[in-house]
C-alpha cells in the first residue's frame, strides 16, 4: 500500500506530458501492428500451400483461402486506420471533457435533484459514449458482415437479424451496465486507497454470476440451445465424459447456422456442473468420431487444468490492473492533460489509465498467446493419448478447408496475434503423414465454407 501511494505521488507531476505520451503509445502500437500485418500480407501472396498441406488441400482451396486472407487483411488495414483516426480525433478535440460537460448539463436540466452526483453523471456519460462509438462502428460492422463475409459465402445474417442483435446488445448494456458501473464507482468512492481489494473481490463475484446467468438469461436471446438427440454422437461424447470423470450435466446443440456458417464446440459451467455445446454446423460437416475427437481436445484443456490455470492468471491480471489503477485514479496531472481542471471523474480516470497501460497490455497479449499455443499443443497431445490422433487431424484439416482459414503465417505475426498454432505445426505435432486408413482421398476440393468462431478448435 505504501509503495503504491509513493508511486502515485511520484508520477503525479504538474505539466507532465501525459497526452503526448499516450498519443505516442497509440501511434506506436498502430505502426507496430501495421508492420506485422504487412509481413503477414506477403505470406498471403504465396502461390503454393505449405509442404505439410500439399497432399491435403487442392490448389483451388488454397487460392480461395489466400484470397480470403488478403481480403480480411485489406479490410484490417482500413478498419485500423479508421479506429486510429477516431482515437486521435477524440484526443485532439478534447472530446472527453466536452462530452462530460454535456452530460452534466443534461443531468442538471432533466433529472430530479436526488439523481445528481458523479455516479449518475458517469452512467449517462458511459452510455452516451457507447452509443456514439456504436454508431461510428456501424459502417465497419456492416461491411464486414454483408460485403466481406457475404462475398466468401460465410454470412447467414439478414439485415433484420443484424439490427435485432445490435438492439439486444444495447439493451443488455443498459440492464447490466447500470448496476455494475454503479457498484464499481461506489466501491472506489467509499473504500479509500485500498479500493482495489474490494474491486477485485467484486470482479470475481461478477464472473461467477456471469457463468451462472449467461446460459440461462443471455444466450437464449441470441441462439437456441437444444438437447442433443440420442444416437452415436451423444453416446460417444457421454462415454468420453465418463472416462475423464468430466462432470457433464447437459449436452446441447446450438443453432450457430442462424448467423454464420462457423463451427465450434465448447463447454461452460461451474466446477461441479458442466455443459457441452456443439454447433449444428460442426455436426453437419463432420463425422461422429471427428466431433468426439474435437471434444477430446476441448476436454483435454479441462483435464490438464488449463481452464483453471487461465482463470487464476486472469484473476492475478485483474488484481494488478486494479492495483495500478489506484496509482492513477487521483493523478491530477493526468486529468489536466486531457482538459479536466475542475472535476476528476473516476470513470474518466479509468479510461485514461487504460490508454496509458497500452504498452503493458501489448506485452501481456504476447505472453498469453505464447501460453495459449503451448496449451493447444498439450490438448492435442491429450487427444492423441486417448486414441484420437487420426480423427483429430482429419477434423482439423477438414475445418481448415471449409473455413478457408489461413494456411500459413509469418512467425512474428503469429507470435503476436495467434492464440492457436497454425495447422502445419499442429499436424506435425500430431505425427500426421496423410490418411493411411484406406479412405484417403485426393486433395479436398472447395465446398461450402464454414467460418470458424473467434476461438478456433
Amino acid at each position: 500500500m505504501d509503495f503504491l501511494q509513493r508511486l502515485a505521488r511520484f508520477i503525479d507531476r504538474p505539466l507532465f506530458p501525459w497526452k503526448s505520451l499516450i498519443v505516442g503509445f497509440s501511434l506506436g502500437q498502430y505502426i507496430f501492428e501495421g508492420f506485422l500485418s504487412l509481413r503477414q500480407y506477403k505470406v498471403l501472396q504465396q502461390k503454393k500451400p505449405p509442404k505439410a498441406l500439399e497432399g491435403e488441400v487442392s490448389q483451388e482451396v488454397f487460392d480461395k483461402s489466400q484470397a480470403y486472407g488478403r481480403a480480411k487483411a485489406k479490410f484490417g488495414f482500413v478498419s485500423s486506420l479508421y479506429g486510429q483516426i477516431q482515437n486521435l480525433g477524440l484526443i485532439y478535440y478534447d472530446a472527453l471533457p466536452k462530452l462530460w460537460g454535456v452530460t452534466g448539463i443534461v443531468l442538471a436540466r432533466y433529472f430530479p435533484a436526488r439523481f445528481s452526483g458523479e455516479i449518475t453523471q458517469s452512467i449517462i456519460f458511459f452510455f452516451t459514449f457507447n452509443i456514439i462509438s456504436t454508431v461510428l462502428s456501424l459502417p465497419i460492422s456492416y461491411y464486414s458482415t454483408f460485403v466481406l463475409e457475404e462475398k466468401f459465402g460465410f454470412n447467414k445474417q439478414t439485415p433484420k437479424l443484424w439490427i435485432s442483435d445490435l438492439l439486444k446488445g444495447q439493451a443488455l448494456m443498459v440492464v447490466l451496465g447500470v448496476p455494475l458501473l454503479s457498484a464499481f464507482l461506489g466501491i472506489v468512492k467509499k473504500t479509500g486507497n485500498s479500493f482495489f481489494f474490494y474491486l477485485w473481490a467484486f470482479g470475481i463475484g461478477v464472473q461467477v454470476f456471469a457463468i451462472t446467468i449467461y446460459p440461462i438469461a443471455i444466450l437464449p436471446l441470441f441462439n437456441k440451445l437444444s438437447p442433443l438427440e440420442e444416437g452415436p454422437l451423444k453416446t460417444g461424447v457421454e462415454g468420453l465424459a465418463r472416462k475423464l470423470q468430466f462432470p457433464l450435466k447437459e449436452l446441447y446443440v446450438i443453432d450457430g447456422s442462424k448467423r454464420s456458417a462457423h463451427s465450434n464446440a465448447y463447454f461452460y459451467g461451474l466446477p461441479w456442473k458442466k455443459h457441452i455445446v456443439i454447433y449444428d454446423t460442426l455436426i453437419e460437416k463432420s463425422d461422429t468420431d471427428e466431433v468426439v475427437a474435437v471434444l477430446s481436445h476441448e476436454l483435454g484443456h479441462w483435464s490438464l487444468s488449463h481452464t483453471t490455470k487461465l482463470f487464476g492468471i486472469s484473476q492475478f491480471h485483474m488484481f494488478y490492473i486494479f492495483a495500478l489503477f489506484s496509482v492513477f485514479v487521483n493523478n491530477r496531472s493526468l486529468y489536466q492533460s486531457f482538459g479536466f481542471h475542475q472535476e476528476f471523474p473516476i470513470i474518466i480516470g479509468f479510461i485514461l489509465f487504460s490508454d496509458a497501460l497500452a504498452p503493458m497490455d501489448t506485452v501481456v497479449k504476447l505472453l498469453m498467446n505464447i501460453l495459449s499455443r503451448r496449451y493447444e499443443f498439450q490438448a492435442d497431445e491429450f487427444a492423441v493419448k486417448l486414441g484420437y490422433s487420426t480423427e483429430l487431424a482429419r477434423s482439423l484439416i477438414k475445418l481448415q478447408i471449409q473455413n478457408l482459414s489461413t494456411m500459413d503465417a509469418d512467425w512474428m505475426y503469429a507470435s503476436y496475434h495467434f492464440s492457436h498454432p497454425i495447422l502445419p505445426e499442429r499436424l506435425g505435432a500430431l505425427g500426421w503423414h496423410g490418411d493411411k486408413s484406406g479412405d484417403a482421398k485426393k486433395p479436398v476440393e472447395s465446398e461450402k465454407a464454414i467460418r470458424a468462431a473467434d476461438r478456433e478448435l
